[in-house]
């Protein structure tokens, strides 16, 4: 897999400043290119992102893996319907009542979440990964292994057996975690439109070359790598 480890990432504002995200830990970026790399697809290899350079020149890197037919369909909008008939196969919704403002949270209540949307990515075929802790839960975990870890120089049994609990409870609040960070249809639609792109056209075989960069952005802007307002075709890898 391909990495973006010496890359050091500068937006030009119009007033001339940049920002460098030389700070940033490289395996992050890296992670936003396993993502675009499984949402289209395809992999890279080094000499595919040897010269790329801006990015405008990423996107056409992108678009030049996929080697598909140009469609103007739109992944989105296919994901929406894509998303109604998984949820009216699963738990017979009504279709009117299904549209791109309506709540997640009417649609998946609380209390039968987690089997509720296990069952409808078993009839998308993918994961949509919705489902998070409470950050206060992860907070409190991170807390106590931060704490175990310094724990470690004093008493390695206690520091140990602190870590490991608290290792276990982040994979616990991982797993049963009921929060969904969107809130509508139509932002999970979006989401795993960027997040399984090829799973969200109408046609697989084609690929809507406009809506690349925007999908891109997306990962990035997802991370808080790059903000929308100040990514052009022009914005450099240096």
């Amino acid at each position: 897999m391909v990495s973006l480890s010496e890359f050091v990432l500068k937006v030009n504002f119009k007033n001339n400043a940049v920002i460098n995200l030389n700070n940033f830990d490289a395996g992050e970026i890296s992670d936003v290119l396993m993502k675009i790399q499984r949402s289209f697809d395809i992999r890279f290899e080094h000499e595919d992102l040897e010269h790329v350079k801006t990015f405008g020149s990423l996107c056409d890197a992108v678009v030049k893996k996929i080697k598909l037919k140009n469609a103007d369909a739109c992944s989105t909008q296919h994901a929406f319907y894509v998303l109604r008939n998984a949820i009216n196969t699963t738990i017979a919704a009504d279709k009117d009542l299904i549209k791109p403002q309506t709540r997640l949270a009417d649609i998946f209540p609380r209390d039968t979440r987690l089997q509720v949307i296990d069952e409808i990515e078993k009839e998308l075929g993918f994961k949509m990964n919705l489902l998070k802790p409470k950050g206060s839960v992860v907070f409190i975990f991170s807390l106590i292994m931060g704490a175990s870890v310094i724990g470690l120089f004093f008493s390695p049994a206690i520091g140990g057996l602190g870590a490991v609990l608290s290792l276990a409870g982040l994979i616990l609040a991982g797993k049963f975690g009921k929060e969904m960070p969107v809130k509508t249809l139509g932002d999970l639609a979006e989401k795993i439109s960027k997040e399984h792109y090829r799973n969200c056209r109408r046609t697989a075989s084609t690929v809507n070359r406009n809506e690349v960069a925007e999908k891109i952005e997306a990962f990035f802007g997802q991370n808080r790598y790059l903000q929308p307002s100040v990514v052009t075709r022009n914005t450099r890898f240096n």
